[in-house]
């Protein structure tokens, strides 16, 4: 729950120990721990889930695995591809996190690539600057379209009471 510029420059000394400093594992492996406001969305719609359907299953011989993939797992599918979704517009914007832990170009993500074109002491290409910004929405705009019906139901969702 801390902000992320609490941690950074602990978590930079971390990375720069077990060797992960100039590669993309510190943008990714992070993610798998959660975040916090992924994980109030998950929690939020697992106590929205009524409690008789678990006692039902319970009933006809489920054990506690096969109720969370058979009957719980289905229903917070919405809020899965919510977090997902999000958390994939999140990353795709960060400027912070590549800026600190990326320092060859080559590895360089969009945001990074985005302001090596900017140039404060000669002229800077607007032109490509325009169009690269443009060609860097593509995948989130299409990622949206596709999964706009998941986004809305999660979201609607969430807020419902049984």
């Amino acid at each position: 729950m801390l902000p992320y510029q609490v941690i950074m420059i602990p978590q930079f000394i971390i990375f720069q120990k077990i060797g992960w400093v100039n590669t993309f594992l510190p943008l990714i492996v992070p993610q798998f721990g959660g975040q916090a406001f992924f994980i109030f969305l998950m929690v939020q719609f697992i106590r929205d889930i009524p409690r008789e359907l678990d006692q039902s299953a319970m009933i006809d011989g489920c054990n506690k695995f096969m109720i969370f993939i058979r009957i719980i797992f289905p229903l917070i599918t919405p809020a899965l591809i919510t977090s997902t979704i999000f958390s994939f517009y999140w990353r795709w914007d960060d400027f912070l996190g590549p800026l600190l832990y990326l320092n060859r170009p080559r590895n360089f993500t969009v945001s990074l690539a985005l302001r090596m074109f900017s140039d404060p002491v000669t002229s800077t290409d607007w032109g490509a600057i325009f169009a690269m910004g443009t060609l860097s929405l593509f995948p989130v705009v299409f990622i949206f379209i596709m999964f706009q019906k998941y986004i809305v139901q999660g979201m609607v969702t969430a807020g419902i009471k049984g």
